[in-house]
């Protein structure tokens, strides 16, 4: 009698994990693989896949809406191991963060390329499809496990801002993109990350979600060296203005990638680079940035060299950990919020403290560059705010 007992409960527990393991594998991704790599893991890494690199300029210029450009990463993309799939993919999620038009004008410029590849007598590889969801999935429940495990905390019950007061917003977001598009396994987490940074990064007015979803992507396991040739590939192969978007907030430029071969022992001399525009969102008048650097130790100070044109300035902004200003030729202005400005004139040396509200740049009747240094806090050296009203900055000069 107690061998037959035994036996029963052998069976039950055998029946028991069966039934425990097909409910894993329903659920794929709810509850596999959901643990972030370590910061240490992540180190180890070499750097982005070529894969990977692909993915770059193909979701970059999608948001940006520069189909010539476009077609030609679509055309390499191909030709260098993307799957037909893969790129589907790419396309699909775009909609959600640079809308439809964006990614409706990308997928005909798609189908143009296949349609030509096809005439040509290519045959690309389709790829895998994404696994089918099962009848009774409930995409409210996953919609919210995604995205809570993405961010690292649990925001599925929150009591503000737009969840709050717009729900419906809410609702799309967790049972629509963090449900129907990630659910869909051709892109993993990470492969999703990479193509949303890069379509804020070629974005401009984005950059408080740029900065959201960088710290998703780290997350996501992509390391410093991953994230430096991020920065490269935007620079190398989408454009300058991508480049110092995304450089600026994770503290690293594209031309400090240029050194990551030289050991920090080796004295190093890095060339000046051609200056790129800044950003309009964040400076007004004519402002170039050149010369980008950064210590050779990670997580320590960087900067550039900023070229204001007669008018040009920044828009108010702080730094986490401060700013030193060192003013190399003309006459400018800086100004922390609630006091007067404060002339400037090379040779000056100025610091800002952390977390001060303020502006700088040219006067009016004199242009003025400055090299500006920085320390970052948790990958960022800067959070941009309003622009400087011409009435706030005519009264100052």
């Amino acid at each position: 009698m107690k061998k037959n007992k035994i036996k029963i409960i052998s069976v039950a527990v055998f029946f028991a994990c069966i039934v425990f393991v097909i409910s894993v594998l329903l659920v794929k991704g709810e509850s596999l693989n959901l643990k972030p790599e370590s910061k240490k893991e992540a180190e180890k890494k070499t750097g982005l896949s070529t894969r990977q690199k692909l993915i770059i300029p193909i979701a970059a210029h999608t948001a940006a809406g520069n189909i010539p450009m476009l077609e030609k990463s679509l055309s390499h993309g191909m030709d260098t191991g993307l799957s037909v799939n893969e790129v589907k993919e790419i396309l699909v999620q775009s909609y959600a963060y640079a809308g439809f038009p964006r990614a409706l004008n990308a997928i005909n410029a798609y189908m143009r390329i296949m349609k030509a590849r096809n005439d040509a007598g290519i045959k690309d590889n389709q790829g895998r499809d994404s696994s089918p969801m099962p009848p009774s999935f409930d995409k409210k429940a996953f919609g919210n496990k995604t995205r809570n495990y993405l961010v690292g905390k649990d925001i599925s019950n929150s009591k503000s801002g737009y969840p709050v007061f717009t729900p419906i917003i809410d609702k799309f977001l967790v049972e629509h993109l963090f449900a129907d598009i990630f659910y869909r396994d051709v892109l993993s987490f990470q492969d999703r990350e990479l193509v949303t940074i890069s379509m804020l990064a070629a974005m401009s007015g984005t950059e408080d979600q740029l900065k959201t979803h960088l710290y998703i992507a780290q997350r996501m396991g992509l390391g410093r060296q991953q994230l430096e040739e991020f920065v490269l590939e935007l620079k190398q192969n989408v454009s300058p203005e991508s480049s110092l978007r995304a450089g600026a907030l994770i503290g690293i430029s594209s031309e400090d990638d240029n050194k990551r071969n030289v050991s920090t022992d080796s004295l190093t001399v890095s060339r000046a680079d051609t200056p790129v525009s800044a950003p309009a969102d964040h400076f007004k008048g004519k402002v170039t940035v050149s010369s980008f650097f950064r210590s050779e130790y990670s997580g320590n100070y960087g900067g550039a060299i900023v070229n204001f044109e007669k008018g040009g300035r920044t828009a108010w902004h702080t730094h986490p950990r401060g700013q030193t200003l060192i003013v190399m030729s003309g006459q400018g202005l800086v100004q922390t919020e609630g006091e007067p400005a404060k002339k400037i004139y090379p040779g000056d040396i100025v610091w800002i403290p952390a977390d001060k509200r303020h502006w700088h740049g040219a006067s009016i009747a004199s242009p003025m560059s400055h090299l500006a240094i920085a320390e970052p806090e948790n990958g960022s050296t800067v959070e941009w705010m309003e622009q400087v009203s011409d009435e706030q900055y005519s009264s100052q000069n």
